[in-house]
């Protein structure tokens, strides 16, 4: 039974600049996330047949966990100093509590957990459902969750619905040239701007692959360094070496946790309710035209 994961944020983001601004409500309230993301999902959902769905959202887009052992984690994205809000278009924040009352209305299971980002929640349902499960998300992070054996792949959408990739280990292998099973500790050494994650000092993305593509795990990474392994250049050693506190900390805030504390809820694809009155009245409310009649055409109902 094929379980799908949408990576939420990621995918109204992706809407809310993939579609044109000029969709509006009847009072000109905004839709183009709304529909960008009906739409995606749609097509998501009659392209992989999923048996189990579930949207996961941030219960909290910057986890104290994370924050305490890093403070810099994200601050890039604040909106301003005094503020723990994240930094949003001013045209999309009214969008998504109408998305996601519209989604309610579908049936649709939503789970987000206090103190833990999507990411977590995605990561626990992947470590527990028995596959397959297909991740929906334009987020490399997620890369770290690919497994051949248990059928956990990635959809990328980083070049759009129509041309995503679907990720396996050998797409991360020949994508960065690393055992594709080690994407995280490449990301640890390497960092990601996005995230406010420097990496280790001095070290990009080719030092960073050429410490995965030799080496398993942080602590041999870093015993082959104080040893001057021959398999490391010098310079690399010392920035090993010289990263180590950072590299103590990096591990926790870069994997993804998968121990979240999940709602038991039912995550199976929706049934169609006998009446879709209410669905249809948002669709009309909020001039949402053929976006809404996709998604029901996608669920069979």
């Amino acid at each position: 039974m094929t379980l799908m994961l949408l990576d939420s944020g990621s995918l109204w983001y992706r809407a809310y600049y993939g579609m044109p601004d000029t969709l509006t409500a009847a009072d000109g309230t905004p839709v183009n996330a709304i529909r960008g993301f009906l739409d995606m999902s749609a097509r998501l959902i009659t392209n992989y047949n999923p048996n189990r769905l579930v949207v996961c959202l941030d219960g909290d887009w910057r986890p104290s966990w994370r924050v305490e052992l890093f403070p810099g984690y994200k601050a890039n994205r604040l909106e301003d100093e005094e503020s723990e809000e994240e930094a949003e278009p001013d045209t999309l924040t009214p969008q998504i509590p109408i998305l996601l009352d519209l989604l309610d209305e579908f049936g649709i299971a939503m789970v987000g957990v206090d103190d833990f980002e999507a990411d977590d929640v995605m990561a626990t349902y992947a470590h527990t459902h028995p596959g397959p499960t297909r991740i929906v998300t334009g987020d490399r992070d997620l890369f770290q969750l690919v497994d051949d054996a248990r059928d956990i792949k990635v959809a990328y959408l980083a070049k759009g619905i129509s041309a995503h990739d679907l990720v396996d280990l050998a797409y991360i292998s020949q994508k960065y040239s690393i055992p594709g099973d080690r994407y995280a500790l490449f990301a640890t050494f390497r960092g990601d701007a996005s995230d406010g994650l420097p990496g280790v000092k001095g070290i990009g993305e080719k030092g960073a692959a050429l410490i995965a593509s030799h080496f398993a795990t942080i602590d041999d990474a870093i015993n082959a360094a104080r040893d001057c392994d021959q398999r490391l250049p010098a310079a690399l050693a010392r920035k090993i070496v010289a990263g180590e506190e950072y590299l103590s900390i990096a591990p926790t805030v870069v994997n993804c946790a998968r121990n979240v504390p999940l709602p038991q809820i039912e995550i199976a694809m929706p049934a169609a309710p006998s009446d879709l009155s209410r669905i249809y009245e948002l669709k009309e409310e909020y001039s949402l035209g053929a976006s809404v009649d996709r998604l029901i055409s996608a669920l069979k109902w």
